[in-house]
């Protein structure tokens, strides 16, 4: 059985009784049409069921509409959450979106070199980009990538991150100020700028009212990092009263550890703030204080990144907001 062809620009051209290069023009974001060229354009196009082919455009302007999303670890919600934000902004903006699903940021590196034979406009990833080679390694495809905080960038690869400093400075004044007076933090993988900051920025605001004790575990950023990291936390007896922990899936871990393994409530006995707003952290069981960084405007500043194929800054930072709620007596 013969496939009948779609139908082309040339046929919409002659329906609609304008030339080939109206039609590209109609179709092609920024092109300059008269509205009347456009409404004729478009009309043939709805008759004939006519689709622009974006790989054929690409080849004239040097840019095929398609931004690549590279995401990992997406059993954390938050990156599931950063990628429905940019996947719809990117849409919003007439772009296409390419996904690319990778374990971390060695293999972005791969990825984008894959990507680079799709022609890609440009990359947007969730994760973080922490070792030099990697970003070198990436420069060499000539794309605008954008990451979120990344510790190290460079021409091409930028980053758009929260003041996660301020932001643990923050939720140390809110845990002293409901309270608690012995202090225990549940880290993230060492050597990346989220974990850092937050920490130091949390080590910091307690330092103002003259605490330098503050325990510390090594948690994985998932739900049972928490829980194994209260274990270790309280396994003599007598643990924090208030507990940071990197993000909302450890801190619900730790939440369920402290009830069903040591009979302590929150926040009775243990106030307890994550980091991300992820949907669970308002569920009725854990109601958990935490910090937004807003997806929405780190959304919107990778987007303004992504067009500065040379130049603009290499990281930009976004107020995040912190979110009270029943875990911290809020």
């Amino acid at each position: 059985m013969s496939r009948t062809r779609p139908p082309s620009s040339i046929a919409v051209a002659r329906l609609a009784g304008v030339s080939q290069s109206a039609v590209s023009r109609t179709f092609t974001p920024g092109g300059i049409v008269s509205p009347a060229t456009r409404a004729k354009v478009l009309a043939a196009a709805s008759t004939l069921g006519y689709r622009p082919n974006l790989l054929s455009r690409s080849l004239t302007t040097g840019r095929s509409g398609i931004v690549a999303v590279a995401v990992g670890g997406l059993s954390n919600p938050f990156h599931a959450m950063a990628l429905d934000c940019f996947a719809t902004g990117l849409q919003r903006r007439g772009q296409q979106v390419m996904l690319v699903v990778v374990e971390d940021e060695w293999a972005l590196g791969s990825a984008v070199e894959l990507l680079s034979g799709y022609q890609v406009d440009a990359v947007l990833s969730s994760l973080s980009v922490n070792a030099r080679d990697v970003a070198e390694a990436l420069t060499r495809f000539g794309v605008p990538i954008v990451t979120m905080n990344s510790s190290v960038t460079n021409r091409w690869v930028r980053t758009v991150a929260a003041d996660d400093h301020e932001a643990g400075a923050a939720i140390a004044k809110h845990l002293y100020g409901q309270g608690a007076r012995r202090f225990g933090y549940i880290a993230g993988r060492s050597g990346t700028l989220a974990q850092e900051r937050r920490e130091a920025g949390f080590r910091q605001g307690l330092a103002e009212f003259g605490i330098t004790d503050c325990e510390r575990a090594q948690g994985n950023h998932l739900h049972s990092g928490g829980a194994a990291s209260v274990r270790a936390l309280y396994a003599s007896g007598t643990g924090p009263d208030g507990l940071f922990c990197l993000n909302d899936l450890t801190a619900m871990g730790a939440i369920d550890a402290l009830r069903v393994e040591f009979g302590l409530r929150c926040p009775e006995d243990v106030l307890v703030a994550g980091y991300d707003n992820i949907d669970g952290s308002a569920w009725p069981p854990y109601r958990l204080t935490t910090v937004d960084v807003g997806l929405d405007r780190v959304a919107a500043e990778a987007f303004a990144l992504i067009e500065e194929e040379d130049g603009g800054p290499p990281e930009v930072l976004v107020q995040p907001r912190l979110v009270l709620r029943a875990s911290t007596r809020s």
